[in-house]
């Protein structure tokens, strides 16, 4: 029923700016966007709630990436900005129609995007 569909992955220097976004068909209550890089498990970088738009961020992205959702197309945004070589990873986007406790963990999504490449070089 939900379907996602990501664009705006790409490589960057480090300091540059990536605006990846979902397109989101169906209803959904969470969107959350995740990283993984080769090796390493997936992490939580940020979420945002459709009720009262609260936003969730990771740590390491926390001040440098921001999370927005159009009201009238229903699409996330992913606003990246001083870009760090850690910042390397496929980025996914997921959603959910229920109810979470942990915003930012993989587990508590039910849909999911193919993924979308961010390189930063140093």
């Amino acid at each position: 029923q939900v379907q996602l569909l990501e664009s705006g992955g790409g490589s960057v220097q480090a300091g540059g700016s990536l605006r990846l976004s979902c397109t989101i068909s169906g209803n959904t209550r969470y969107v959350g966007w995740f990283r993984q890089a080769p090796g390493k498990e997936r992490e939580g970088v940020a979420a945002i709630v459709s009720e009262a738009g609260a936003t969730y961020y990771g740590a390491p992205v926390k001040g440098r990436f921001y999370i927005s959702r159009d009201m009238g197309t229903n699409a996330v945004s992913l606003q990246m900005h001083s870009l760090k070589p850690e910042d390397t990873a496929t980025y996914y986007c997921a959603a959910t129609g229920g109810w979470i406790a942990q915003p930012l963990n993989a587990a508590s999504y039910q849909y999911w995007g193919q993924g979308t490449q961010v390189t930063v070089s140093s």
